[in-house]
Order: structure tokens, then C-alpha cells, then sequence
């Protein structure tokens, strides 16, 4: 059975707000201690949520803590983008569900010194604290940049 979103976001409650390296390795452990299967399915509704996010009118936003030399916005790359939702999804549930509804709520995500780079990781760790074994396995929903298709209605297909 797929786990819940209850259940993931009670899982990602324990960063507390935070993809941070230590609070990552938290979460990997406390995943590992759970059947393989609750990393299957953390890793699939992370995928999902990451996935969801994926949309033009987050990404692009500029990065809310740089500008060129010109003064003009410096826009977010692929990269900062997936790293940016990474700390949306770390920072909880009612953060997630709000950015939907207010981009504002996004664009503090997108500063420089927000870091959620290490929250794509946790299933593999978890997965290799649990098993012994490295994470060989792919999700149903991609969580690269450009991926929801939908998200993006102004890229060509």
C-alpha cells in the first residue's frame, strides 16, 4: 500500500522546516528503522510533491537575494529551482499547500542560503541504511526541473 500524504508529511514534520544535512540524516534514519516499503513510498510522494511544484509561475521567480549588475532580477536556474522546492517541501505541509494559492509564499525559498539539495537524498540513504544495498530505483513522477509538463504551458513539447 502506497504511503498516505498524512504520513509522509508526519515524515517530513521531523526536519523540522528545514532540508539541512543533520535533519536530512535524521529523517534517512528514522525511514530506515520503517519496512522498505515506507521508503518506496516516501520516495514516490516526494517525487510527487517536488513534481507538483513544478511550475512556471514558481520557477520563474527570481532568486529573491541577487540581481545582475544591472540591477535586473537573476533568475533561478533548473538547479536552485528543484533545490528551492525541496525546501518548500521540507518546510511542511501548510507551506506547500500555500504556494499554490500565493507565489509570494515561494519566494523566500528562492534566496541563495536556502538549501534543500539534501532532502533528494533521503530515500537512497534511507534505503542504504535499511538494506545494505545502494537505492537502484526510480520514481513514477520525475522531480526535475521542466518535467510537469502541465506546469510549464509556455515550453514547447
Amino acid at each position: 500500500m502506497m504511503m498516505t500524504w498524512a504520513d509522509f508529511w508526519a515524515l517530513t514534520d521531523t526536519l523540522g522546516g528545514k532540508a539541512d544535512p543533520e535533519g536530512c540524516r535524521r529523517l534517512a534514519a528514522e525511514l530506515s528503522d520503517r519496512p522498505v516499503s515506507d521508503i518506496h513510498g516516501f520516495a514516490e510522494r516526494l517525487a510527487e510533491a517536488l513534481y507538483r511544484l513544478d511550475q512556471e509561475k514558481l520557477g520563474t521567480l527570481p532568486v529573491a537575494d541577487l540581481t545582475r549588475r544591472d540591477g535586473e532580477p537573476f533568475p533561478q536556474s533548473a538547479d536552485s529551482f528543484l533545490y528551492a522546492r525541496c525546501a518548500v517541501v521540507a518546510a511542511g505541509r501548510s507551506v506547500w499547500e500555500s504556494v499554490f494559492f500565493d507565489v509570494d509564499q515561494f519566494v523566500p525559498y528562492t534566496a541563495s542560503a536556502c538549501h534543500g539539495e539534501s532532502l533528494l537524498y533521503v530515500p537512497d540513504q534511507a534505503y542504504e541504511l535499511a538494506t545494505g544495498k545502494e537505492w537502484d530505483r526510480s520514481t513514477r513522477y520525475c522531480s526535475e526541473t521542466f518535467s510537469n509538463r502541465d506546469g510549464w504551458p509556455h515550453l514547447q513539447h
